[in-house]
C-alpha cells in the first residue's frame, strides 16, 4: 500500500488563504481610495483659486483664440458693459476679407462671456477655418449703473454697424451667431434695425417661453411655482439694485440634482488622474457668476419668461418702436436638440406659429427659416461639442450664402454622410447638405401647447403683476432701506454658488496642506485593479445615489406639473383675476415682402434662368436646395467677367422676386419666360446648357423634374423668340458680341 505523505502545520501552503487575497484588495482599494480623495480636494483647491484668479481679469472670459478691442460699449452714448472684439486669424491662415464676417453672440445668462469660442473646434474656430473675419461680442462681470435691456439692443446695433463698415468689400452682410439667451436678445436688435443683418443663427435659443410639451420641460413652470416674478424683484432689492448671476446658475443646476450634487463631482473622483484639467477648464466658465442690473433681470422675467411678449408684438422701445420679430427679412437659422432640457426644440421653433398663421403668411412676409434638429446633444453641446462644431455649424458656415439665398419659406436642414451619393465631388465638406422645404404643421407636429396650456400661462403672468404689486406695497419699502451695498456684497459672498470656491481654496487655512499631500499622492501614485471588487462596490454604490436622486427628480416635476396645471388650469381663478384667452399672432398683417415687383430691374436672361430653375425644382419631391447645385453655381459664377457678375445681395433679391412671382401665378410667370430671353440662339443655348448642369448637379431628377426640365429646355432652344426680347436698336445686337462675352452673360445668369 502506497504511503501518503500529510503536509504539517509548519509547511508553507501552496495558495494563499482567499481571505488572505481579499485583505490585500481591501488594502489596494483604500490606498487607491486614499490617494484619490487628495488628489480630488487638490482639484477643488485649483478651482477655487482659478476662480478668484480669472475674475481679478481686467477682462475674464474663456476664449482660447487671441483678440484685439475693437468697441468698448461703455463709450457708447448709452453705455453698456458689452464690448466687441476682432479674433486674430493664425498667421498662416488670414482672414478673406471678401467673405461675410461672423459676429458671435455669448448669452448673458448667469455664466461669463467665451463659451461660443472656449475651443479649437467651436463656432469661432469653424468660421475662422473657413477663413471668415470672426467678432465676439462679450461682457464685463458688473454691469453699467443704470444699462437696460434696451440699451444692449442699441448697442448690439453699433456693434454689427462698425463691423460691417470694416469690411465694405464683403460679398454679404455680417452673420449673426446668438447662442442661448443671446439669441433673443440679436432677434430684437434685428427687429429694430432690420438693415443691418445678414443671416442669423439661434444655437438653442428661447423664443416661445410658454412651449413645451407636458411631463417633460419643466423649467417653464418655475414661474408659477414661486407665484411670478415678485422673488427676483426681492432678489434685486436685498442685492440693492444688484441681481446675481448665482441664482440663474443655482436654477439650471436645480433641473438635474444627480448630475450637480454626484455625477460631475465623482466624475472627477473616480477618474481623478485624467479628468483634472478637463474639469477645470470647464469650471472656469460654469463657476465665475456674473452680475446683472436688477432692472435688466426684472425686464427679463416679466417681458419675456412670464409675459412671452416678444413673438406676440407686446414689446416696445422707450421711443414707441415695436419690436415686430416679422420685419426681419434675413434668414434665420435655428438649431436646436431633443435632448436640449432648456431650451426645447417647441421654445426654440414655436415662436414661427405665433408669428404666422399660415404657410402663405410666413412666404407672403419675405421670411426665410431653416431649422435643424438634433436627436440628442444636450443645451451646452450646442455650444461647446466638437462633434457639433465640426458638422452642424462647419456645414451651416460652408452653406451660409446658399441659405441667404433661399426662397422665403421654411425649411428643414438635412446633413448627410457624402460617402455614396451622387456628384460626392461637389460636396466641399464630409456631409451632404440639403434645405428641404418644410410648412407650419410640421412644427405643429413636434407637439407644443394648446388653448388650455395658454390660458394657464397667462394666469401665471396676471398672478405674478398681483403678487409684484402686492409686494411693492407691502415689504419692498423695507427691503430697501435695510439693503446695503456692504449686506449685498456679503449675501452674494455667502451664496451656494460662490462659498464653494472660498471654502476650496487657499483662502481657508484647512486647505493649506492639501497641495503638499496630493503631491506625495501622486509621487507614490497605486491605482487599483479594474476588477478589484470593492471598486464595483463603489460603483454600485454611486449607480445608487444617481438612481434615488433621479428618481427624486421626476417625482418633484411630476409633482411641479400637477400643481401648476391643476391650480393655473382653474376656472375659479382665471374668472378671479380676470384672465383673457391670450392671441396666437399678432392682430395686423406681417409687414409686405419688399421684392414682389414684376422687373426689378434686373438683367433678362439671369431672370430667365433664374425663374426656370425655381420652376423646375418647385417638382421635386423635397423641394429646397441643394449643396451640389450651389458649388456649380458658385463655379459658373467665378468664370463670368467680374462687371457682369451679380452680387450677392442681387441674386438674393431676384430669387425672391421670381420665387414671389412664381407663388402668385406659376402658368403666368412660365408663360413671360421667352420674352425674357434674347434672341441670340448662342447665349440660349449656353444658358439652357448651365441650366441643365445646375439641375443635374443633384440627385438624379424624378420624372415630374425631367418634365418640366424638358419644358423649358425647349423655351430656351425656341426659334420664335418674342421680337420684345431683342436688344434695343441703338445698342450693339448680342448677336455680334465677342464669343466670350456672350458666355459671360450666361454664365452671370447662372
Amino acid at each position: 500500500m502506497a504511503s501518503t505523505t500529510i503536509p504539517t502545520r509548519t509547511e508553507p501552503a501552496l495558495y494563499p488563504a482567499p481571505w488572505a487575497h481579499l485583505a490585500q484588495q481591501a488594502v489596494d482599494y483604500w490606498v487607491d481610495a486614499g490617494q484619490r480623495s487628495l488628489l480630488f480636494l487638490d482639484v477643488l483647491r485649483q478651482r477655487g483659486n482659478d476662480h478668484f484668479q480669472h475674475m481679478d481679469e481686467a477682462w475674464p472670459n474663456v476664449l482660447s483664440f487671441p483678440y484685439e478691442l475693437v468697441m468698448d460699449g461703455r463709450m457708447l452714448d448709452r453705455p453698456v458693459n458689452y464690448c466687441l472684439v476682432r479674433i486674430l486669424p493664425p498667421a498662416d491662415r488670414p482672414a478673406n476679407l471678401r467673405l461675410r464676417p461672423f459676429v458671435v453672440f455669448d448669452p448673458r445668462a448667469g455664466h461669463g462671456p467665451g463659451i461660443g469660442g472656449m475651443k479649437h473646434d467651436s463656432e469661432i474656430g469653424v468660421a475662422i477655418a473657413e477663413r471668415h473675419p470672426c467678432y465676439f461680442v462679450g461682457f464685463l462681470p458688473k454691469p453699467v449703473p443704470g444699462q437696460t435691456v434696451e440699451d444692449v439692443c442699441r448697442a448690439e446695433a453699433a456693434f454689427v454697424e462698425k463691423v460691417a463698415a470694416l469690411h465694405p468689400q464683403a460679398d454679404g452682410k455680417p452673420t449673426l451667431i446668438g447662442n442661448c439667451q443671446a439669441g433673443w436678445q440679436v432677434m430684437m436688435m434685428a427687429a429694430t434695425r432690420p438693415d443691418l443683418t445678414g443671416p442669423i443663427v439661434l444655437a438653442g435659443s428661447p423664443l416661445s417661453y410658454w412651449a413645451g410639451v407636458h411631463e417633460k420641460n419643466p423649467l417653464r413652470y418655475l414661474g408659477g411655482l414661486l407665484g411670478g416674478t415678485w422673488l427676483t424683484t426681492l432678489s434685486g432689492d436685498l442685492g440693492n439694485g444688484i441681481f446675481d448671476g448665482a441664482a440663474l446658475i443655482a436654477n439650471f443646476e436645480n433641473m438635474n440634482p444627480a448630475n450637480t450634487l454626484w455625477k460631475k463631482n465623482y466624475a472627477v473622483y473616480s477618474k481623478v488622474d485624467t479628468e483634472g484639467p478637463r474639469f477645470l477648464e470647464f469650471e472656469r466658465w460654469w463657476g465665475s457668476p456674473i452680475l446683472l442690473n436688477a432692472g435688466e433681470m426684472q425686464y427679463i422675467a416679466d417681458e419675456l419668461f412670464l409675459g412671452n411678449r416678444l413673438t406676440r408684438g407686446g414689446i416696445a422701445l422707450s421711443d414707441g418702436t415695436k419690436v415686430d420679430l416679422r420685419a426681419i427679412k434675413s434668414p434665420i437659422i435655428v438649431f436646436c436638440s431633443w435632448g436640449d432640457d432648456i431650451t426645447p426644440p417647441q421654445q426654440a421653433l414655436d415662436w414661427i406659429l405665433d408669428l404666422y398663421g399660415s404657410d402663405a403668411d410666413l412666404e407672403a412676409g419675405g421670411q426665410t427659416i431653416v431649422y435643424s434638429l438634433h436627436p440628442s446633444i444636450g443645451h451646452l453641446g450646442i455650444f461647446v461639442s466638437a462633434a457639433v462644431a465640426t458638422k452642424e455649424h462647419d456645414e451651416f458656415t460652408r452653406t451660409m450664402d446658399l441659405i441667404d439665398m433661399l426662397p422665403p419659406g421654411l425649411y428643414q436642414a438635412v446633413f448627410t454622410e457624402k460617402t455614396g451619393v451622387a456628384h460626392a465631388e461637389l460636396v466641399s465638406g464630409r456631409y451632404l447638405t440639403r434645405f428641404e422645404r418644410r410648412g407650419l404643421d410640421d412644427i405643429r407636429a413636434l407637439g407644443g401647447n394648446d388653448a388650455r396650456d395658454d390660458r394657464r400661462f397667462a394666469t401665471v403672468a396676471r398672478v405674478s403683476a398681483i403678487n409684484g404689486d402686492l409686494y411693492a406695497q407691502t415689504l419692498r419699502p423695507v427691503v430697501r432701506q435695510l439693503a446695503t451695498d456692504e449686506s449685498a456684497e456679503w449675501l452674494r459672498r455667502l451664496h451656494p454658488n460662490r462659498l464653494r470656491f472660498e471654502v476650496f481654496s487657499d483662502k481657508n487655512p484647512l486647505m493649506l496642506p492639501i497641495a503638499a499631500l496630493a503631491e506625495t499622492a501622486r509621487a507614490h501614485r497605486r491605482p487599483v485593479a479594474p476588477d478589484n471588487p470593492f471598486l464595483k462596490v463603489q460603483e454600485a454604490v454611486s449607480d445608487s445615489v444617481i438612481h434615488a436622486l433621479d428618481t427624486w427628480r421626476e417625482l418633484r416635476d411630476r409633482a411641479t406639473e400637477t400643481f401648476f396645471l391643476t391650480v393655473y388650469g382653474s376656472a375659479l381663478l382665471q374668472a378671479a383675476i380676470g384672465v383673457e384667452p391670450p392671441a396666437r399672432q399678432p392682430t395686423d398683417s406681417p409687414p409686405p415682402n419688399e421684392n414682389r415687383g414684376a422687373d426689378a430691374g434686373h438683367d433678362k436672361l439671369a431672370t430667365a434662368v433664374t425663374r426656370a430653375l425655381l420652376y423646375v425644382m418647385q417638382a421635386d419631391a423635397h423641394p429646397g436646395a441643394d449643396e451640389r447645385r450651389f458649388t456649380v453655381l458658385r463655379a459658373l459664377r467665378h468664370h463670368t467677367p467680374a462687371d457682369q457678375r451679380l452680387s450677392l445681395a442681387q441674386f438674393k433679391a431676384l430669387v425672391r422676386e421670381q420665387s414671389a412671382l412664381l407663388h402668385r401665378d406659376e402658368a403666368a410667370a412660365l408663360a413671360a419666360l421667352p420674352a425674357l430671353l434674347p434672341p441670340d440662339a448662342e447665349i440660349r443655348t449656353t444658358a439652357a446648357t448651365a441650366l441643365r448642369r445646375l439641375v443635374e448637379a443633384g440627385d438624379p431628377p424624378s420624372p415630374a423634374v425631367s418634365a418640366r426640365l424638358d419644358q423649358v429646355m425647349a423655351l430656351f432652344q425656341s426659334t420664335d423668340t418674342p421680337a420684345s426680347a431683342a436688344a434695343p436698336a441703338a445698342a450693339p445686337s448680342a448677336a455680334h458680341a465677342p464669343a466670350k462675352r456672350r458666355r459671360g452673360r450666361a454664365g452671370a445668369a447662372a
